[in-house]
C-alpha cells in the first residue's frame, strides 16, 4: 500500500529560528516528488517532519485522511534510505535486508520468500553472503534500498541517496532508483542539491529557498517556465540580460537587436531582466545587420558540446552559448560574431527577478 501525502501549512523552529515557513504540499499516491534547493533550505527538515524524527511547530500532516503529527516513527510504516546507507557492517547483505521483516515478527518461509524477491529486484542476490565491506558503494545503496523496501511501508523517504557515490554511480543509481520506485509503485519522497539529478528521476520538484517553496511543478514545467529568478538559476544553467520592453509594439530590445513578445504581464514600458539559457542562442555564419553582435573572449570542448563565452558589444555583457560540437571548431577568441535568440523558449522577469512576467498570477 502507498499514500497520499498532505501537508497544510508546515512551520519548524528551532529555537527562534523559523527553517520552514508555511509549507503546504500535496503528494500524490504512488509519485516520486522531490525536495530540491541548496545546502540549509529546508528540505532535509522536512523530510525528518514526514519521517517524525523531527517536531512540529505549525500545521498537520496527513497519510491519506490519518493525521500523523504525534504518531511514533515506528507506526507510520516509512522506509528510508539515507546519505550514508547506514547498513549494519557486521551484518551480511541477506541478513541486513532481512532486518526489518524480522522485528516485525514475519515466519522464516516469509522472510526468506520475501527477502529473495528485493535480493533479486535489485540485482544482489549474487552477493548475498557477503559483508558490507566487500561492496561497492552502487552495491552498498542497493542494499539499503532493498531493505527499506522489503517492509513493505506506505512511503520510502530518500535524503541525498547518491551523493557519496561517484559520477558515474550516481548515473547509474538513479535510473536504479527510478524504475525500482515505478515497479513498487509507492509514494517517494526524494531530497537532492543536484538539479539534474531531480529533473532525471522526479514526476515533480518542490524547489525550496530559506524554507519557503518557490515552485512546484515537473521538470518541464520548472525548466522551461521558472516563477522567478532564483527557480531559473537553480534547474538549469541560464543567461540573465537587463532589456527594455516597450508596450505600444510588444518590442524586447536589446541595443539594435529587438523581437515581439505578446501578453507580458505588464501595462507600461518597462525594464526587463531576460533569461536566456545556454541553448537557445543561435550563432549565424552569415552577418546580418539586425542580429545580436557579440565578440568570443573564450571557448571550451566538452565533447557532445562546445561552450563559448561571448561578450555581447551593446552592454559588454559575458554570456554562455552552448553548440553542438564539430570536427571544425572555426571560432577564434577576439571574433566579431552575429547572434540571435529562440525568442519563444525564453523568459522574462521583472527587473528585480521576482517574477515571470509570462505567467498569470
Amino acid at each position: 500500500m502507498s499514500v497520499n501525502i498532505k501537508i497544510n501549512n508546515a512551520i519548524k523552529k528551532f529555537g527562534d529560528i523559523t527553517v520552514i515557513s508555511d509549507v503546504s504540499l500535496d503528494i500524490q499516491d504512488k509519485e516520486l516528488f522531490t525536495l530540491l534547493g541548496p545546502s540549509g533550505c529546508g528540505k532535509t527538515t522536512l523530510l525528518r517532519m514526514i519521517a517524525g524524527f523531527n517536531t512540529i511547530e505549525g500545521g498537520t500532516f496527513f497519510f491519506n485522511d490519518k493525521k500523523i503529527n504525534d504518531m511514533e516513527v515506528s507506526k507510520r510504516n516509512i522506509g528510508m534510505v539515507f546519505q550514508n546507507y547506514a547498513i549494519f557492517p557486521h551484518y551480511s547483505v541477506r541478513q541486513n535486508v532481512e532486518f526489518g521483516l524480522k522485528n516485525r515478527d514475519y515466519d522464516k518461509a516469509a522472510i526468506k520468500m520475501e527477502t529473495d524477491k528485493f535480493l533479486k529486484l535489485m540485482q544482489i542476490y549474487d552477493y548475498r553472503d557477503r559483508k558490507p565491506e566487500h561492496l561497492s558503494g552502487g552495491q552498498q545503496q542497493r542494499v539499503a534500498l532493498a531493505r527499506a523496501l522489503v517492509i513493505k511501508p506506505d512511503v520510502l523517504l530518500m535524503d541525498e541517496p547518491l551523493s557519496n557515490l561517484d559520477a558515474k554511480l550516481r548515473l547509474e543509481m538513479r535510473q536504479v532508483i527510478r524504475d525500482i520506485q515505478k515497479e513498487v509503485g509507492i509514494t517517494t519522497v526524494y531530497v537532492t542539491h543536484d538539479q539534474e539529478e531531480a529533473m532525471a528521476i522526479s514526476d515533480r520538484i518542490a524547489v525550496m529557498n530559506a524554507g519557503i517553496i518557490q515552485q512546484i511543478g515537473t521538470p518541464q514545467e520548472i525548466y522551461h517556465r521558472p516563477i522567478n529568478q532564483f527557480v531559473s538559476t537553480f534547474i538549469g544553467r541560464t543567461n540573465f540580460i537587463i532589456a527594455k520592453y516597450t508596450l505600444r509594439d510588444h518590442q524586447i530590445k536589446l541595443g539594435d537587436y529587438s523581437f515581439q513578445i505578446e501578453n507580458l504581464q505588464l501595462n507600461e514600458d518597462s525594464d526587463v531582466l531576460l533569461s536566456v539559457r545556454p541553448e537557445d542562442f543561435v550563432l549565424h555564419n552569415e552577418d546580418n545587420a539586425s542580429d545580436l553582435k557579440g565578440i568570443v573572449r573564450d571557448n571550451y570542448f566538452l565533447g557532445l558540446n562546445t561552450h563559448q563565452i561571448v561578450e555581447l558589444k551593446h552592454n559588454q555583457q559575458v554570456v554562455e552559448i552552448i553548440q553542438e560540437s564539430s570536427l571544425e571548431e572555426n571560432l577564434q577568441v577576439g571574433q566579431e560574431v552575429s547572434l540571435s535568440i529562440k525568442t519563444h523558449k525564453i523568459n522574462v522577469f521583472s527587473i528585480d527577478g521576482a517574477r515571470n512576467l509570462l505567467l498569470k498570477g
